[in-house]
């Protein structure tokens, strides 16, 4: 069976280095992103399964780009992440499959991957 792919959208390599290296233990092909720049082009040549996009990055805004994606690529899976519980009631996070506070324990992240693979 081909490996899923995910996409993970974050401004911090520590963030991006930790979700790369756990979720490639469990299997997945990681592919990651600093920022917004290009997203769209990238989604278009590697079509991951699943986007892990955070929402505050320096000069881009992680809602901004749900709206982006969601409007070219209606299905794509998109999980949004943040160190903010804040976001949540936002109107445009609502677009999200799921949204996830960031914690080095990704074990809701990983289930929530899990179920949009499903």
């Amino acid at each position: 069976m081909a490996k899923h792919k995910i996409l993970v959208v974050d401004d911090e390599a520590h963030i991006r280095l930790l979700y790369s290296e756990e979720l490639a233990e469990d299997g997945y092909d990681v592919i990651t992103k600093e920022n917004g720049q290009g997203l769209l082009e990238l989604i278009e040549t590697e079509k991951p399964d699943v986007v892990v996009l955070d929402i505050k990055m320096v000069d881009y805004n992680g809602l901004d780009l749900l709206q982006d994606i969601r409007n070219k690529y209606y299905d794509l899976p998109v999980i949004l992440c943040s160190a903010y519980d804040t976001f949540v009631d936002d109107m445009k996070s609502i677009a999200a499959d799921h949204y996830v506070v960031k914690s080095f324990d990704l074990a809701e992240l990983k289930q929530k991957i899990a179920s949009v693979l499903a």
